[in-house]
């Protein structure tokens, strides 16, 4: 009985705490918020885009590794250089190091002068010049032409045209 009464007389403790202490507060926020209300705007209408009927199998397949070969002669292969010849001293630079510094002529054959590190190399039409196993197609005053054979990541080359301009020398007193 006397923990009854202990139980009791606590309960009541208890219930005397939770009393009117905050009531004006309470109040308050009820007469503040009573006109406020949360505005969410409607969500927007979905509209169904059209079935469009898809038939790609008469198309290219965009993930299909495929590239766009030149036309090879039969029997050949391809382009292919001819690594069995013997390497010419300008073979030895990239074409962009390469300067063309003039041209002379030299029974009846116009020879470019090409400027590589600090040496001086006299070319004609035929000659091999760059890394690209370029050979020298056609000399004029101003520039010199080559066909180059550049091998693309599958190890096949392709033929394309480089041209080397004519450098003009820089005067020494202006830089």
């Amino acid at each position: 009985m006397k923990r009854t009464a202990a139980i009791l007389i606590a309960c009541l403790g208890l219930a005397a705490c939770g009393g009117e202490e905050h009531q004006d507060l309470k109040q308050w926020m009820k007469e503040a918020t009573k006109d406020l209300k949360g505005r969410v705007p409607p969500l927007p209408e979905i509209k169904p885009f059209p079935v469009i009927a898809y038939d790609a199998a008469d198309l290219v397949d965009p993930f299909r590794p495929s590239r766009i070969e030149p036309e090879k002669k039969a029997g050949t292969g391809g382009i292919q250089p001819d690594l069995n010849r013997r390497k010419e001293a300008l073979e030895a630079y990239p074409l962009e190091s390469l300067k063309m510094v003039g041209t002379i002529r030299k029974d009846k054959m116009v020879h470019a002068l090409i400027q590589a590190d600090r040496n001086v190399h006299q070319v004609k039409i035929g000659n091999y010049m760059g890394q690209n196993f370029g050979i020298v197609a056609n000399i004029t005053e101003t520039e010199i032409s080559l066909r180059e054979l550049v091998p693309d990541s599958l190890g096949d080359y392709s033929e394309r045209t480089s041209t080397l301009q004519l450098q003009e020398k820089q005067q020494e007193g202006k830089k």
